[in-house]
């Protein structure tokens, strides 16, 4: 049984701890607790046994047990995340402003013929020119919250997904496009905000639900395209994007830039930025996207370039429009307003007694109870037939 007498849990953290109760079993349930309990007060490595070490249950439990509860006890570890982001949404985040989400990869360094799923991966932070290193890389979702005691904003981990090189998981982007879709479905009736870097970026983006909008870099030779005209009004399928746009480095050097106050690592700061609005086909389909040019220490061109997907909307939450919607309806404004004018309202038209039997005269004259009119007999055919002078065409010869 759990020792509650050696290690007594704050009612205040255990009431937190009782909202994952019904993913577990009651033993599993125990050891969550436990292992949560020394996660937090411990202040060295948070290892299995490290937690076991800060609970103070090192000498009481067999460190198997809290192995077993990693490798062979029934969670998921997906319910647990969002089970987490619930209780992170519910307590931190208002209810009528967006969830901002933060994903990110992180390189996990380990080794040896046992660790699963290890490989070479990008690593940012390692020493040296090669940035890269060897381990498991996890794509990380978090929630970014602002805590009452602290002064600049936090992000709260709470689901994780495995890279696996040589399957479908290798994609990083279809393991983030894969949770986020599932914390939309959890969220029903939030804006979720993401923000990624440039690897985030693909034709994965096509399939986020509509209450998501993603923010990522751009990258310098992303093919864009402006709006899609009206329609003509002539035969054929319309236009599904404009002309093609002129490489970042053009626009930006014919574009006007506005002072605009941000803030950096908790400093206000002053840089240049310029916007518009454009396609960008292949990553985003038909949903238009927004393009920022920031000019931050160059004196002509850009620095960074950022794409979202957010759009401005003049009541925040009163509308459930998206870029999607939006882009439909103009479509279906554009083919009413394009299509032929309406036949003005005229008497219909008689039809031809050659297309209604009704109007013939027989047919008239039997419901007015009148005798029909006498018609010209057909003229009969001669007694011999084909006419003599005509040829007869041959019949076939019976098989042999």
């Amino acid at each position: 049984m759990f020792p509650d007498a050696v290690l007594p849990v704050p009612a205040s953290l255990m009431t937190l701890l009782a909202v994952f109760a019904p993913l577990f079993t009651a033993p599993s349930f125990r050891a969550f607790t436990a292992l949560a309990c020394g996660f937090l007060a411990q202040s060295g490595k948070r290892t299995v046994c490290g937690m076991l070490t800060g609970a103070g249950l090192s000498r009481l439990w067999p460190h198997d047990r809290a192995h077993y509860f990693f490798s062979r006890a029934r969670w998921n570890p997906d319910d647990l995340g969002i089970a987490a982001a619930r209780l992170v949404v519910a307590l931190l985040v208002p209810g009528r402003e967006p969830v901002e989400v933060l994903i990110d990869d992180t390189l996990f360094r380990r080794r040896g013929k046992r660790v699963w799923a290890s490989s070479w991966f990008h690593d940012g932070s390692a020493q040296g020119p090669a940035k890269t290193g060897y381990g498991n890389n996890w794509v990380v979702l978090a929630v970014r919250v602002r805590l009452p005691m602290i002064s600049r904003p936090v992000a709260i981990p709470v689901m994780a997904k495995l890279v696996i090189k040589d399957t479908i998981s290798a994609s990083r982007l279809w393991l983030a496009r894969r949770m986020i879709t599932r914390l939309a479905r959890e969220l029903p009736g939030r804006e979720i905000h993401v923000t990624a870097d440039s690897a985030y970026a693909g034709e994965e983006l096509k399939q986020l639900p509509d209450s998501v909008t993603w923010t990522t870099r751009l990258r310098a030779n992303a093919a864009l395209h402006d709006l899609p005209p009206e329609r003509t009004g002539k035969k054929g399928r319309p236009r599904t994007k404009g002309n093609r746009l002129p490489s970042l480095a053009k626009i930006a050097a014919a574009a006007e830039f506005s002072q605009v106050s941000v803030t950096r690592y908790g400093k206000a700061e002053t840089i240049a930025v310029s916007a518009f609005t454009c396609l960008w086909y292949s990553v985003t389909g038909p949903a238009p996207v927004t393009v920022i040019l920031i000019r931050d220490k160059s004196k002509t061109g850009y620095d960074i370039a950022l794409v979202t997907t957010q759009r401005t909307r003049t009541s925040r939450g009163s509308s459930k429009d998206t870029p999607r919607d939006g882009l439909l309806r103009s479509r279906s404004r554009t083919r009413s307003s394009c299509s032929a004018p309406a036949r003005p309202a005229t008497a219909p038209r008689p039809r031809s007694s050659a297309r209604s039997r009704s109007c013939s005269p027989a047919r008239q004259s039997r419901s007015a109870g009148t005798p029909p009119p006498a018609t010209t007999p057909p003229t009969p055919r001669p007694a011999a037939w084909p006419p003599p002078g005509t040829r007869r065409r041959p019949s076939r010869p019976p098989p042999t």
